[in-house]
């Protein structure tokens, strides 16, 4: 059975790696989904405490490059915090620089791979090595 759609969701924010940042829309497009950015952003919003622990939803962005959260316990000052962490810098309008922090996204073999076995691939180490650093 395939999964859902915040499963896949799930999925495929689980690949960007640190230091890397995604669009809903980006997200939606590697699903085959193109128009179901708002339903990626309901996907991360509906994290549950555990599941945003092993999700890395601070790496999801909007389109312009700004934090777009709407959760108490997720705020923009937190997402803000972890993406600095891991090397994302805003500039003074708190905007990404999308040509320097940018995920290169997955092949469509990789999306494929993930349906299967539960999900996992194995493959997350090395679609980490192979995004370059900015």
């Amino acid at each position: 059975m395939e999964p859902s759609f915040f499963e896949r969701v799930y999925r495929v924010v689980r690949h960007i790696p640190r230091g890397r940042v995604a669009s809903y829309g980006q997200i939606a497009a590697l699903l085959g989904q193109p128009r179901a950015a708002r339903t990626v952003g309901w996907a991360l919003s509906s994290l549950t405490p555990q599941q945003a622990a092993e999700v890395p939803w601070q790496r999801v962005i909007n389109h312009a490059g700004r934090i777009s959260i709407s959760r108490v316990d997720l705020s923009a000052e937190v997402q803000r915090s972890l993406l600095e962490e891991e090397g994302v810098r805003f500039d003074e309008t708190g905007h990404v620089d999308w040509r320097r922090f940018r995920w290169a996204g997955l092949e469509w073999y990789e999306i494929e791979e993930l349906w299967g076995e539960g999900g996992t691939t194995g493959e997350e180490e090395n679609v980490e090595r192979k995004t370059p650093n900015a």
